[in-house]
């Protein structure tokens, strides 16, 4: 396997948003992004690999299929496993853990199948098996052939490297990042959050305002692989220019806590000189200087924060204010719960589909201008 020899790279969408992440594969330049449930599979090598986890905001995680074979029973996987060529992938000093899932196959026992993996691995490449290994190797049986994958992101690609302090029920930043591309954002309007929490709907617009790689900041599981290129990623990576915008992005909470955060998450994602963060109720919201743009919001459902016959009021506040005071401007409002949407009294076009998050189904209520 070269460097640029291509094989399957799937990238991770949470269900119901594949095809916004598709739109967004599409955009950044990747060829051919195909939906399938849970992501997006595009075709690529490793250079592929890199930019997927440094550019794409709606990601999840990049797992790179490397290889595999037919196999119908554990002995033909021990045997097969051992003559598997693991150095073109792997490298034996790096530790690694494996996991396995069955389906449809004469191999149904996934433990046996992952002892039988995690043996060769070991006998046959020297690798080192540890179960808190950053590095992961996910072997999927799925009607008798076992397809290796590894997950060249190792933590979560919503973990960007800026956030450190989160408030209740954070929206993880690739989920906002999905939303507010739904919402039709390109980096080229103003973005109000009236519920900021710790900012990350702010944070991510600002940044998609400058045009900077969302995974500038952060190590990656790929940097331990045998096909790393350390001259040719930094040159990938230096290729970040930020563009200069006249724009702001303004969140705005209750709690002066989530404010305080939300502006230390800013600075250290460097874009703090283009936030504005304040500490005000939503009776207090009005719209800011200049032109119109998006006001995205993800209010508490009362499932886990708040008590939902107390939320009714909150949201007929917020329609109201959106109503009175943002002429022009486009809503988009994220909730578990269709009649809390109602409540706002604004006008949304059929809602997007439900996400699951945190054992809830959450979508977009999106409006046209007020």
């Amino acid at each position: 396997m070269s460097l640029s020899d291509p094989f399957d790279i799937f990238l991770t969408a949470p269900p119901g948003l594949e095809e916004v992440l598709q739109a967004e594969v599409t955009q950044a330049g990747f060829a051919d992004p195909v939906v399938s449930p849970g992501g997006v599979t595009i075709r690529g090598g490793w250079p592929e690999v890199w930019r997927a986890n440094l550019v794409l905001r709606g990601a999840g995680r990049v797992l790179a299929r490397f290889g595999g074979f037919p196999v119908f029973h554990l002995a033909q996987l021990d045997k097969r496993a051992r003559k598997f060529g693991w150095g073109e992938v792997l490298r034996p000093e790096v530790p690694v853990r494996v996991e396995v899932t069955c389906k449809r196959s004469k191999i149904y026992h996934a433990g046996a199948a992952r002892q039988r993996i995690e043996t060769a691995l070991s006998e046959s490449f020297g690798a080192q098996i540890a179960q808190d290994a950053p590095l992961r190797i996910k072997a999927r049986i799925e009607d008798n052939y076992c397809t290796f994958s590894v997950d060249t992101s190792g933590e979560s690609l919503h973990k960007r490297g800026h956030k450190e302090a989160v408030g209740k029920a954070p929206m993880r930043e690739t989920l906002a990042a999905l939303f507010l591309r739904q919402c039709g954002y390109v980096g080229d309007e103003p973005v109000v959050d009236p519920m900021c929490g710790s900012g990350t709907f702010v944070i991510e617009a600002a940044e998609i305002a400058q045009g900077l790689y969302p995974g500038r900041s952060r190590g990656f599981a790929f940097e331990q692989l045998a096909r790393f290129d350390p001259d040719r990623w930094q040159d990938m990576r230096q290729a970040d220019v930020p563009s200069v915008t006249a724009l702001r992005f303004c969140g705005f909470d209750r709690d002066q806590g989530a404010i305080g955060m939300s502006a230390a998450n800013a600075d250290r994602a460097g874009i703090g000189h283009l936030c504005r963060f304040t500490c005000q109720p939503i009776s207090a919201l009005t719209r800011p200087d200049g032109p119109p743009g998006l006001v995205i919001v993800n209010p508490p459902y009362g499932a886990r924060i708040g008590n939902k016959k107390l939320l009714y009021g909150l949201y007929g506040a917020l329609g109201d204010v959106l109503k009175s005071r943002f002429s022009g401007w486009r809503a988009g409002v994220v909730t578990s719960e269709a009649g809390l949407a109602r409540a706002t009294g604004l006008q949304f076009k059929p809602p997007g589909p439900p996400v699951p998050l945190g054992g809830l189904k959450i979508r977009l209520f999106q409006t046209e201008r007020l």
